[in-house]
Parts: structure tokens; C-alpha cells; sequence
């Protein structure tokens, strides 16, 4: 399990200027759907977006206090 603040906390260590909206799908802290918008992401392909972010989350991800993660992210 981990907070929506620990969430925000580690993607705007990679991305300072981020926007981060976390949900929490089932109410366990373990399935979250994330919002990023970030200006870092401009001219970047989705797929190197959400590398960005997986990275920012890694720590979290690989303990498994994120079993499952939907991820949209997005420039202003």
C-alpha cells in the first residue's frame, strides 16, 4: 500500500512542474489510477511518457506497494 501523497511526492521528484491527480481504485492504496501533466512530456511518445513516470515510481513498483497501475499522462 502506499499514499496518493507518496505517489505525488515521487513523480515530482522527476517532474517538478507535474500536475498529479491519484485515485485509488479499490480502496487498498495497491491499484491506482494516475494523472500526470507535465511540460517535460512535450515532443516525448506516450510510451516514453509513461517511462518517465514508471521511473519516478519505480521504488514503489518493485516493492509491490503498487500491484496495479493505470496511467495517463499528458502536456498542458
Amino acid at each position: 500500500m502506499v499514499l496518493p501523497q507518496e505517489v505525488v511526492a515521487s513523480i515530482n521528484k522527476f517532474l517538478p512542474d507535474a500536475q498529479v491527480l491519484v485515485e485509488d481504485l479499490n480502496g487498498g492504496g495497491d491499484h491506482l489510477q494516475v494523472n500526470v501533466v507535465s511540460s517535460a512530456f512535450a515532443g516525448l511518445s506516450k510510451v516514453q511518457q509513461h517511462q518517465i513516470v514508471y521511473k519516478a515510481l519505480h521504488k514503489e513498483l518493485a516493492s509491490e506497494a503498487i500491484h496495479a497501475l493505470a496511467l495517463k499522462t499528458s502536456t498542458p
